[in-house]
């Protein structure tokens, strides 16, 4: 695979077979998997010895909670279907749907530095937590003690722009961070 980091990004993970005929049961990475699983899109399926294969779908419709049923070109048995358990499956991010404005991908946010409004650095997003409300961003310097971390509320209150060709978050943190 090109630069996985860049170029492509996890999309879900075969987990079980479904039926007789190589459907596959893959638990999808995302809270939207309609819009990710699309009949003809391209995916790669890494398997847990590092192999790479690439996939049309054929055709994918939601199972129960975050799984996803999924017929892929090629595979048209339970045994063949059997091979891809536990393959971590990829889509190139061109390929995602566009989002509306002021919505990204977690992967757009995860890696930016943090400044308050008044130019202090606060670290850099390492990770995103999501909530019943709204999502919180985990931001830590790696100068500090490792446990040293902010939790910043992804609300338009708090967050004041996102600037993704330089990789910067400017926020106005409510009282008591």
């Amino acid at each position: 695979m090109k630069d996985a980091k860049s170029s492509f990004l996890p999309i879900g993970k075969i987990v079980s077979l479904h039926g007789l005929k190589g459907t596959v049961k893959v638990y999808s990475y995302t809270d939207k998997p309609l819009s990710v699983f699309k009949s003809d899109a391209l995916i790669i399926a890494r398997n847990t010895k590092g192999l790479e294969k690439t996939y049309i779908i054929e055709w994918a419709k939601p199972h129960k909670l975050l799984t996803m049923l999924v017929s892929l070109q090629g595979i048209g048995c339970c045994n063949q279907a059997e091979t891809l358990i536990n393959s971590e499956l990829f889509i190139e991010k061109t390929k995602l749907p566009k989002l509306e404005e002021e919505t990204y991908y977690w992967f757009d946010i995860i890696g930016l530095s943090v400044f308050t409004k008044d130019e202090k650095c606060l670290g850099c997003v390492e990770s995103i937590i999501q909530t019943g409300s709204n999502d919180v961003y985990v931001v830590k310097d790696p100068g500090k003690d490792k446990d040293n971390e902010i939790l910043i509320p992804a609300l338009k209150s708090v967050i004041l722009s996102i600037d993704l060709k330089y990789k910067i978050m400017k926020v106005d943190l409510p009282e008591g961070l």
